[in-house]
């Protein structure tokens, strides 16, 4: 969450924020609140006082001066039980609207409005030629019966499918060739719950808004959540704790994934490019401030490194302020080719949070002057499974039907050069 001074002291910094950012908040009705929170506490804490010392002299008075004062412990005590109502109704309007705000944009954010907007920065390579039409991944997948969303419709309803056979041999292929990668780097695997408490979703950023897609087990009787990234679980490991921070904590996490996808369009039920169950590859990290947009490009360049060596074409996107989520103060996006759509989609993201997260969870380190700040959080996806084996189906197509495996994956295909 935003820091409350910046809120107070720096209102028109705040407010440009938020217009930037294509959202509707009001930072004067916000203040009215907060002067008002403010001063019920100072009401509250003065009544009481005054309270606790006529509790103390009412038993030392005589019987002739004991009735007067007891009047005015009950008028005091009607005006305190009124004000601490009105401070409970302050205090849960304060924090609704408190926790709407957003984090500040890096300066070097792209300032427009949708994604539509989003800034190309790079490119990788040309978009994939055929000497043939391509075909779209789910043609080749009910084809060679890779993938069945009729039976996943069956069991479990729209937007939800099994994959079989040689597809599941390359998902496994690709979180392996990732995993192996990342470690070599310095990330530490880590395999999380999927479902967590609501202080997780809250803590991370979600929660903020009723439709948040989000799943929500047993909701009359267990405070759980289906978590739509692991980015949840794992920045929640070190909620509550001072960490030590002679270098960034970094973690690569495998988990499904679970989000109420909408989808308006009839066609994309026979993808696996948008459902309710999902696979992704998360980073997470954990570092000092100063070490934060050092630590993002890092993060960023991890991700393109994966996806060169698929060799499969992308756009490197310098995501808009309107198409950021609240927590996020800059964040990439890699959008992969797909030929047989004849457009790129996003296959990878990711943000740099700043102390946003940190201050809800309570994750702090020590400076070198021993005083407790928070950390910086970052988050990015390296993949999400599904896309990427549509990326991987659709741009090694040949015209006999079949897919052939980048380079990178074959050691982990068991010698499978098609599938």
């Amino acid at each position: 969450m935003l820091d409350i001074k910046i809120i107070r002291n720096n209102p028109d910094l705040v407010k440009d924020n938020i217009k930037k950012r294509n959202l509707d908040l009001s930072v004067e009705k916000f203040l009215e609140i907060d002067a008002e929170k403010l001063d019920l506490i100072i009401k509250v804490d003065e009544l009481r006082a005054v309270k606790n010392k006529v509790s103390k002299e009412i038993p030392t008075l005589s019987a002739e001066e004991r009735p007067a004062k007891i009047a005015e412990m009950k008028e005091l005590w009607d005006n305190l039980t009124a004000l601490e109502e009105r401070q409970r109704e302050v205090e849960e309007t304060w924090k609704s609207m408190y926790y709407q705000f957003p984090n500040l944009l890096d300066s070097t954010t792209a300032i427009w409005n949708t994604d539509e907007d989003n800034i190309i920065e790079n490119s990788f390579l040309e978009p994939t030629k055929f000497d043939f039409t391509p075909k779209e991944h789910w043609e080749i997948g009910e084809a060679k019966g890779w993938i069945d969303t009729e039976k996943g419709s069956e069991v479990s309803g729209a937007r939800f499918w099994y994959l079989k056979w040689d597809l599941v041999l390359l998902q496994f292929a690709v979180i392996n060739f990732v995993l192996s990668k990342l470690i070599a780097k310095g990330f530490n695997p880590i395999l999380p719950p999927v479902m967590v408490k609501e202080k997780a979703m809250f803590g991370t950023g979600f929660l903020t808004d009723q439709t948040d897609g989000l799943y929500r087990v047993n909701p009359d009787d267990d405070d759980l959540h289906l978590v739509g990234t692991s980015e949840v679980p794992v920045t929640s490991y070190h909620a509550g704790e001072t960490l030590e921070l002679d270098t960034p904590k970094m973690y690569v996490a495998y988990s499904p994934c679970f989000r109420k996808e909408a989808g308006s369009a009839w066609k994309d039920t026979r993808w696996i490019l948008r459902g309710h169950q999902f696979d992704k590859v998360e980073m997470v990290v954990f570092c000092k401030p100063e070490e934060s947009q050092k630590m993002h490009n890092f993060m960023v360049s991890v991700e393109e490194e994966v996806w060169q060596s698929f060799a499969i074409p992308y756009n490197k996107m310098n995501v808009c302020s309107g198409d950021l989520g609240n927590p996020a103060m800059k964040k990439y996006d890699i959008e992969a080719w797909m030929p047989g759509q004849w457009k790129y989609r996003e296959v990878t993201s990711c943000s740099n949070v700043w102390e946003f997260q940190s201050r809800r969870l309570d994750i702090k380190y020590k400076d070198q002057n021993g005083d407790r700040q928070y950390v910086h959080t970052l988050n990015g996806t390296v993949t999400a499974l599904g896309r990427c084996l549509i990326a991987i189906i659709e741009n090694y197509q040949t015209k006999d039907w079949d897919v052939k495996i980048p380079e990178v994956l074959k050691p982990f295909m068991w010698g499978k050069e098609f599938i």
